[in-house]
């Protein structure tokens, strides 16, 4: 999402609005997160802007916006115009919803996609991200766009597992839920929230890193550890998935 955002910002107010920053440490792969798991609730494949402060709060890691906040409205006021905007955007890591899909299909997996995209100019938000999962190889998937707590949502559905890319959408999961979250964080380590795993949140580098986490502790085994128990054990967590 962040690099079609730059692309309609330079648009809007020119090339000079924008900026590219290298950065030593930023993972040259980096994932967008998707829903997966057991009966679990990970956030699509689509990174989600705030509804209540349309902020740039999640950029990607060679390229970032600097704008005020006035410009950020602009800029989603414009986007907002944009016929079926959600369904122009690529993959950050390709393939990722295919292979999803697949494991899914094959473990029998409830899946839903969290999101809490704005409106914009034709098909709703749900259906234009329902058609875009299609595309991307994921048939009749099943869209829930948020409006509060992702965490109270986990709750009333009793999710298992839900792997979002933002630190806040996880502290919801923990606080609100008894579901496990998993962060997909592509910034530096030393970048990384200090709550996020004295809360009980795994952390990840990539979504297919996700994805082979939630296939492992899928996979049946002779030692009678609990799921949450080896998901616990496959991200090095101590600590209980509510603080």
């Amino acid at each position: 999402m962040e690099t079609e955002l730059v692309r309609q910002a330079e648009i809007l107010f020119g090339p000079a609005m924008t900026q590219r920053l290298r950065s030593p440490v930023a993972d040259p792969d980096p994932a967008t997160p998707v829903a997966s798991g057991s009966a679990s609730q990970p956030a699509d494949g689509v990174a989600d802007p705030p509804v209540a402060e349309p902020a740039l709060d999640s950029t990607p890691p060679l390229l970032k916006l600097r704008m005020t906040t006035r410009q950020q409205r602009k800029l989603w006021r414009h986007v907002e115009t944009i016929d079926n905007f959600w369904e122009t955007l690529s993959e950050t890591e390709p393939g990722m919803i295919a292979r999803l899909a697949m494991m899914a299909a094959e473990r029998r997996w409830e899946t839903i996609f969290l999101t809490k995209r704005p409106q914009t100019a034709g098909a709703t938000a749900q259906v234009q991200s329902q058609r875009w999962l299609e595309a991307k190889g994921f048939p009749l998937a099943s869209v829930f766009v948020v409006q509060g707590s992702r965490g109270r949502v986990a709750a009333a559905l009793a999710l298992d597992i839900v792997v979002d890319d933002r630190p806040e959408n996880c502290l919801d999961v923990v606080v609100d839920s008894r579901a496990r979250a998993i962060l997909v964080w592509r910034e530096h380590e030393q970048q990384l929230p200090t709550a996020a795993r004295r809360l009980g949140i795994g952390v990840v580098k990539t979504t297919g890193e996700c994805l082979d986490i939630l296939e492992e502790v899928d996979t049946p085994r002779a030692d009678p550890a609990s799921m949450m128990d080896r998901v616990k054990q496959l991200l090095g967590l101590k600590e209980p998935a509510r603080a």
